[in-house]
């Protein structure tokens, strides 16, 4: 009877054990998923580097394509030097920022120019503005009281960054002409891609700035060569199957990384910041594309 006894009381003890364990394990299992995702690959920065062959041969210009840096509390001005610091060493000879420079209402402004200033220092920086930058949807979505974009724009102008807002310029890189041309945010409907080609001389090739990558169906029609992009984050959270299922564009073929349309080239980058500080399978991106 003794015997008994004890063997039914260690099968129960470990039963209880073993129920009071599963949830357990659970969490502590969804408690380190999501410290990964907060503290490890948020800010886990990767490099990438891809050709790109234009239809119009010519000497290689190297493009460092950053995008999405939403400073914020998440997103601190010491991680984006970190990520400019990692561009740079890539010795490129154009630097092209597609947008999104804040997340939203943003007060370290005279700090972040200073840090952006590390990239016009090195070599000629063009951008674009994001959804989060300013405009109809910023106001709708954050709450910041105001459609202006100014903020951003002055941001821009004192850390020595030309923004392209529906409008083109010429520049000679290394020693090669290009036509940068940049438009306005499509979700703030301020994407006017017959205003920004207005007079363009597609005799050279044109690298186009837009923030998201929906916008290329508005740009079907002109004459662009290479189009860089952000918006997506990559998808932030990226699950083997199913791909990229929060990313936020209609067309989910065009995510992430480098796609050719035809004669034309389409790259969007993961982005080096993040919303809510969170990334599975997708680090943040540092890109240099080789323009030949």
């Amino acid at each position: 009877m003794i015997k008994r006894l004890r063997h039914y009381w260690k099968n129960r003890t470990t039963r209880r054990r073993f129920l009071w364990g599963v949830p357990g394990g659970g969490l502590a299992a969804l408690g380190a998923g999501y410290s990964y995702m907060r503290l490890w690959e948020s800010g886990w920065l990767e490099t990438t580097k891809r050709e790109v062959p234009l239809k119009q041969p010519g000497a290689t210009i190297k493009i460092l394509h950053l995008s999405d840096l939403h400073a914020s509390r998440v997103i601190s001005l010491a991680y984006l030097r970190r990520a400019f610091s990692l561009g740079l060493e890539l010795k490129p000879d154009l630097i092209c920022l597609t947008g999104d420079f804040i997340t939203w209402k943003y007060k370290q402004y005279d700090a972040y120019a200073k840090v952006l200033r590390m990239l016009p220092d090195y070599a000629p920086t063009f951008a674009c503005l994001g959804n989060h930058d300013g405009g109809i949807w910023a106001d709708s979505h954050m709450k910041i009281g105001t459609t202006s974009s100014q903020p951003v724009r002055d941001l821009l102008a004192n850390a020595k960054i030309r923004l392209l807002h529906n409008e083109h310029t010429t520049e000679t890189i290394g020693g090669r002409e290009i036509n940068l041309v940049g438009v306005g945010d499509l979700w703030n409907n301020e994407c006017n891609p017959d205003q920004a080609f207005a007079d363009l001389d597609n005799s050279r090739p044109t690298v186009l700035l837009s923030h998201n990558p929906d916008s290329k169906d508005l740009m079907r029609d002109h004459p662009w060569d290479l189009m860089l992009c952000g918006h997506t984050h990559g998808g932030q959270v990226f699950v083997p199957g199913l791909g990229a299922p929060l990313a936020p564009v209609k067309d989910k073929r065009y995510v992430r990384g480098l796609h050719q349309l035809g004669e034309r080239w389409l790259h969007i980058s993961k982005g080096v910041g993040n919303l809510h500080g969170l990334r599975l399978n997708c680090r943040p991106e540092v890109s240099l594309l080789n323009v030949s």
